[in-house]
């Protein structure tokens, strides 16, 4: 049997049918309403009645909300991860013969948000494609907010985990990916990250992608695209742009320049380096808490915010590129004055970046034009502050395009107390437009016979507290108190029956209303009218716009990196290429700052490629092993990105890549164990890591047994130190290792120094040169409040153990094999035990039965 639906709802069915994969929201006079399936979803996600109407021959399931609000259940809908398209009556209804005419005009997705409210304005708000071509991958990137446009491409066996890693880095809100390689498709990102992904089928092949890249920049690829951008960069540039069509259903102006970028030009940073040194986000909760973004974070403006987190996620390699950045954070921490100024005027400064993104868009109202001009305001004080600046940032200020003219139009067109909404009046300034102004005239007349008209009528009929009043319903009404009925002459028409009161019209009145909502409708549709053509001119200057906005950003990171080494006493790291990294009392930028009570204690570093390449650390837990050397590799970050570092004095050697292994922890989404992650981690590092690199190891080795992991952490040692050569902190609990520094050049003992008087033991935290002889692990037990039974208990077992020598190798761990198939039953016997699982009765008996078989 055939469903006869009301041919409202076949519209809609009719519109749904090309957006299956959203939720529609479908506009009904003041309320925007889901149906079917749509219904069944919202109303469940956003907490709403469900409800069912007539839809023909059936009821259906309906919801709605209303149009005022809609906002907000759609940031909820985004939020969830759901596609949302808007469906408009793009027709007056008094127009319509039969069915309004309705379309989509936008379809809202995770990663293209235009809107404040639903954006973080701290962070860029990216949607990424992944396009396979040519047996490559193509990964491009953009915030439509901000017209901020990347494209890279990869290549190769570790294409893919370079992918990964990168997007890991961007964390797009929403990928796009179009590639037949499954592995691509990979469900483990998102194990990790909170990203939408799509598969798409835009682009057929690389003439339709030239054909969508002319259609948005209205013009043939240039010879410059085709010299600097491979055809699968503009395969994956052309499935972002063609996206963006589909969802905003109109040009994005703003969107100009894409920019290439190869990750060798920035340090390697993968994503295990950036979680576990905290550098803008925190592991606990993934929020800049206790972080190194939220210590060097002073910047005035959302645009310097997050132009600051792109710096910390890609410090520079050249270092005639990081000096000019030191310069002029130099030039600024010495002086006051300028600092001060600059960030008064950086905080008048609205997010410029966004503004003009609005604008492109066609979305900017009165009050964004207005933030636009009132910031270019600042502009010329701002370059004039910088006029006698040296360093070559700071002089580029003194060069800023201060867009007066943008200003000037804005200031003559567009009323200083102009709406928010865009189609109501007031928003033109008096003399901008004539045709505008007459009407004013007109409707200010109109406020004048009023006023005249009620006066008339009190006299008329002696009714003194006659009103001429106005509400949306009923128009115009003359409203008299009931006490006054017995004057209201014949010729008023009764239109509404109130408690205290009665509403009544005349035909004077009548006329009137006809005429001046006639002059007050054309009055709003041509104010509309033109404020749409000045937003349309200032979109022509997006460009010069965005390229301010960007001085700006990068001006406020540096004034922010620079307030940042005033207060907190930082100083000028020099830099050298030879691949020396040396310290004095440096300090660890964020632990510093949580000591509430206590001194942080600093410590030196001596890295260099010959005598001094690989540094084993030990000593006790809590001493301040993982602190210092994390402290070495983020003062190097800092220096990298051209911040002034906490030291008295610093020499940092350049590094191509930093690569971290420390912690330890399941990762029970991937099915993977503490140790298993541990080695794969490691199989990273050594396998990605070169002469030039530095990297990080935390107690190689513990999450296996204790020859197991004492052999793993020696081979490893010994394979970075003999085949990679990069520079290398070695932390580790296995003291047997500090023999490494006898038996290799390069390698360096140096440990966590301990006080202990009596039976107290006190952590330094000072790192000396030497190799620790104790783990002092019952005292840390000690001081974490276990109780004292146990804490004798452990004392017991301790000297017992060391007076049985139940440590003590037989045979030198140098001469240690894993694959030497020629044992004797003694050791063979020895490899079977698990020294955790084992009583000291078990131990000692045991040990006589080895003793048996000698």
């Amino acid at each position: 049997m055939t469903i006869q639906y009301t041919p409202m709802i076949q519209q809609y069915l009719e519109i749904k049918e090309r957006y299956q994969d959203a939720i529609l929201f479908f506009r009904l006079g003041d309320f925007y309403e889901m149906f079917f399936e749509d219904a069944k979803i919202a109303a469940k996600e956003l907490e709403i009645v469900l409800t069912a109407r007539d839809g023909g021959s059936n009821k259906i399931p309906m919801c709605g909300v209303p149009y005022h609000s809609v906002n907000n259940y759609i940031h909820k809908l985004i939020n969830r991860g759901y596609k949302v398209a808007i469906c408009e009556q793009v027709q007056d209804p008094k127009d319509a013969k039969g069915i309004v005419k309705r379309e989509v005009t936008r379809v809202i997705t995770p990663g293209t948000i235009l809107e404040d409210y639903m954006l973080d304005e701290s962070e860029n708000n990216y949607l990424a494609a992944v396009v396979e071509y040519e047996q490559k991958f193509g990964l491009s990137y953009i915030d439509i907010t901000t017209g901020d446009f990347w494209v890279t491409e990869y290549s190769g066996d570790n294409a893919y985990l370079e992918i990964e890693n990168e997007i890991l880095r961007i964390f797009p809100s929403e990928c796009l990916i179009s590639s037949p390689n499954t592995l691509i498709k990979d469900t483990k990102f998102e194990n990790i990250i909170s990203t939408n992904f799509n598969n798409v089928d835009y682009i057929e092949d690389f003439e339709q992608a030239k054909q969508v890249i002319k259609d948005h920049y209205k013009a043939e690829i240039t010879e410059e695209l085709n010299t600097n951008y491979s055809s699968t960069c503009i395969m994956s540039i052309a499935v972002i742009i063609k996206y963006l069509s589909e969802t905003h259903k109109r040009s994005l102006k703003h969107i100009k320049q894409v920019k290439f970028y190869k990750e060798s030009m920035f340090v390697e940073l993968d994503f295990v380096t950036r979680k576990n040194l905290e550098l803008i986000y925190n592991m606990k909760e993934r929020k800049k808490d206790g972080t190194l973004y939220n210590i060097i974070d002073k910047c005035c403006t959302a645009m310097g915010k997050r132009n600051l987190k792109k710096w910390i996620e890609q410090p520079l390699k050249k270092i005639d590129d990081i000096n000019k950045r030191l310069d002029a954070v130099e030039e600024l921490r010495n002086n006051l004055i300028l600092r001060t100024d600059t960030k008064k005027l950086l905080e008048s400064i609205y997010d410029l970046e966004r503004l003009v993104g609005r604008i492109g868009a066609d979305i900017a109202n009165p009050k964004d034009l207005l933030a636009l001009k009132n910031s270019i305001n600042k502009l010329p004080e701002l370059a004039d502050l910088y006029s006698s600046t040296h360093s070559e940032y700071l002089t580029k200020i003194a060069e800023l395009d201060i867009l007066d003219e943008i200003s000037s139009f804005i200031e003559n067109s567009i009323n200083d107390d102009a709406p928010v909404i865009i189609k109501e009046g007031d928003i033109i300034k008096k003399g901008f437009n004539s045709e505008i102004d007459e009407l004013r005239k007109l409707k200010e007349q109109g406020s004048q016979w009023l006023i005249e008209y009620e006066q008339k009528e009190k006299s008329k009929t002696g009714i003194k507290n006659l009103k001429v009043s106005f509400n949306k319903v009923f128009g115009y009404y003359l409203e008299v108190s009931k006490s006054n009925l017995h004057l209201v002459p014949d010729d008023y028409i009764r239109k509404q029956t109130l408690a205290n009161t009665e509403r009544y019209i005349t035909e004077e009145l009548k006329d009137f209303e006809t005429k001046i909502i006639t002059s007050k409708d054309k009055l709003f549709e041509l104010e509309y009218k033109i404020f749409l053509q000045i937003r349309q001119k200032i979109s022509e200057n997006t460009s010069r716009i965005q390229k301010t906005a960007a001085q700006i950003a990068i001006l406020d990171t540096l004034y922010s990196m620079s307030e940042t080494a005033y207060i907190n006493d930082y100083i000028r790291p020099q830099l050298n290429s030879e691949g020396t990294i040396e310290i004095k009392a440096g300090r660890h930028p964020v632990v510093e700052k949580t000591l509430a009570n206590a001194r942080f204690v600093p410590n030196n570093v001596d890295l260099n490629m010959d005598d001094s390449r690989f540094l084993i650390i030990t000593g006790p837990n809590m001493g301040g092993k993982s602190t210092y050397m994390r402290q070495i590799a983020l003062l190097v970050i800092m220096t990298q990105i051209g911040c002034f570092i906490p030291a008295e004095y610093a020499n940092i050697g350049i590094v191509d890549k930093i690569f971290t292994r420390v912690g330890a922890s399941d990762d029970l989404a991937s099915g993977q164990s503490t140790f298993m992650m541990e080695m794969t981690e490691v199989a990273n590092i050594i396998n990605n890591s070169t002469k030039n690199s530095l990297i990080i190891l935390d107690e190689i080795g513990r999450g296996t047994s204790t020859y197991d992991g004492l052999s793993i952490a020696r081979a490893v040692g010994e394979y970075i130190h003999e085949n990679i050569g990069a520079k290398t902190l070695f932390a580790t609990h296995y003291h047997e290792l500090t023999s490494l520094a006898d038996e290799f050049e390069g390698m360096v003992n140096l440990c966590v120094s301990v006080l202990e008087t009596g039976d107290q033991v006190v952590f330094l935290k000072k790192v000396l040169p030497g190799k620790a002889d104790k783990s002092y692990g019952i005292d840390v037990a000690k001081l974490a409040g276990l109780p004292k039974e146990v804490i004798q208990r452990s004392n017991d077992i301790l000297v017992h153990l060391e007076n049985t020598n139940y440590y003590e190798y037989k045979q030198d761990i140098t001469q240690l094999s894993l694959f030497n198939d020629d044992e004797n039953i003694v050791v063979k016997e020895i490899k079977k035990i698990n020294p955790d699982d084992i009583t000291p009765k078990e131990a000692l008996n045991l040990l006589y039965r080895l003793k048996g078989l000698v």
